[in-house]
């Protein structure tokens, strides 16, 4: 197993991988906006997307978008987006896109690594406080849908 940053040759397993995701968050399943979404990211360097394969297998991805702080005047990066495929849980691919998303972000000059979860997505946060990431206790998140 290794960890790639994505390209457009890699765009039909992430967007694979994105459909899935989108699925486990109670999406419809859509392959071909899941393809444009990431062809778009991908061309248009909005993200930064990391991918674990095995051979020619996906079994996971992460995406990460660029955020600034303005208190501290530094870079931030929103881990958005950590799937790993079903038969590939429990065996270090999600570790791995963690890691390498930190040490990108170390590289890029980041404050931080900021990311968010469902509350009843336990496996995630276990992973995250193994990693180190505390739940902010000190501000709310507010949406504006619209």
């Amino acid at each position: 197993m290794r960890v790639v940053q994505a390209t457009v040759k890699d765009l039909e397993g992430v967007a694979e991988l994105f459909d899935l995701y989108r699925v486990f968050y109670e999406q419809e399943k859509d392959m071909d906006a899941a393809r444009n979404y990431i062809e778009q990211r991908l061309e248009n360097e909005d993200s930064v997307i990391f991918a674990v394969k095995d051979g020619d297998k996906y079994l996971g991805f992460t995406q990460l978008y660029p955020m600034f702080s303005s208190v501290s005047m530094k870079r931030m990066w929103i881990l958005n987006d950590l799937y790993v495929a079903e038969e590939a849980r429990k065996r270090g691919v999600g570790e791995m896109l963690m890691e390498k998303a930190k040490e990108f972000a170390i590289e890029t000059g980041a404050k931080s690594l900021v990311l968010s979860t469902a509350v009843n997505n336990y496996s995630a946060q276990r992973l995250y406080e193994k990693l180190g990431y505390k739940r902010d206790t000190v501000f709310y998140s507010y949406e504006l849908l619209l």
